[in-house]
């Protein structure tokens, strides 16, 4: 008895697929043989899925197309497409409120392997366009998933920078905060070395000086030197800690103060024969010029 087959049982195709398949469907792909097509996809990969979903896609020698979870009709191609548009649009609303690296790493660990997924979707697409080039649905589709895949890069490339970005801001304001923090100790250390002389031989041969305010009864000689022990500490404060501040924790996206934040949408997805090219700011990172 031979092994079962990952593809429906229902489906009347060619031997040669179900050979050529195993116990799971492994890379996406397109084969092709006596005039039927099929499409080996993945379902949008979650950023913690060690194995990948195989999806199928059957397109007849007729035109016909039938999924193994999607329904019938070229219409599947745009339903699959779909699911990662709409991840996409929302990693990219999660990139837009960022406000923390943790919040940014975890975009990026999600958004990795659903940018391979999609750039080898869109290989599968163009390899159908070759084997079927006469099917104006499998060229509509291969475009719309060249724009997914290519929204996929730009916000991954995007989350990747703003990062990078926000780790350089922070090493900044925390290496200036520690040059003024180290200033500050300078100072201190001055003051230090200057009395300690003084108070070391005050302590050792004793300074307990007859000044008269000793006769005095009452808490008021100890309230005052209390009091002016409290203005001189306020004045030494002031002085050692002139210049010093600590860096803030970032409360506001840290999209917004990289030089290449800027919001796009997903890929919008209509019907083949009306669909139109969707609106989406391109991202544009600037490169130093070097002088050579």
């Amino acid at each position: 008895m031979g092994a079962k087959s990952v593809l429906p049982a229902l489906w009347d195709v060619p031997q040669e697929f179900r050979d050529r398949l195993g116990r799971k469907a492994g890379r996406q792909r397109a084969m092709m043989t006596d005039g039927h097509l099929l499409l080996v996809f993945h379902h949008p990969p979650g950023p913690e899925d060690v194995h990948r979903t195989g999806r199928f896609l059957w397109r007849q020698p007729d035109g016909t197309w039938n999924s193994s979870d999607l329904g019938a009709g070229p219409q599947a191609l745009e339903r699959h497409i779909s699911e990662y548009a709409d991840l996409l649009e929302r990693y990219d609303r999660q990139v837009e409120a960022a406000a923390t690296a943790d919040e940014l790493f975890a975009v990026l660990h999600a958004l990795a392997p659903l940018h391979r997924s999609a750039m080898h979707m869109h290989h599968v697409l163009q390899e159908a366009r070759e084997m079927c080039p006469e099917d104006r649905d499998v060229l509509v589709y291969r475009d719309l998933a060249y724009e997914t895949e290519r929204t996929a890069e730009l916000l991954y490339n995007e989350a990747r920078n703003t990062l990078d970005f926000a780790i350089a801001k922070r090493a900044e304001e925390q290496s200036h905060s520690a040059d003024r923090m180290a200033a500050s100790a300078h100072r201190l250390n001055l003051l230090v070395a200057f009395f300690f002389p003084i108070a070391t031989l005050a302590t050792v041969f004793g300074a307990n000086l007859a000044n008269g305010v000793e006769h005095f009864a009452g808490p008021a000689p100890l309230l005052t030197m209390v009091s002016v022990g409290f203005v001189f500490g306020i004045l030494l404060l002031s002085f050692v800690s002139r210049g010093l501040r600590l860096p803030n924790r970032p409360t506001t996206p840290l999209r917004a103060g990289t030089p290449t934040g800027r919001g796009r949408r997903a890929p919008e997805l209509k019907q083949p024969k009306r669909r139109a090219e969707p609106e989406r700011a391109e991202l544009r990172t600037e490169t130093p010029r070097t002088g050579r």
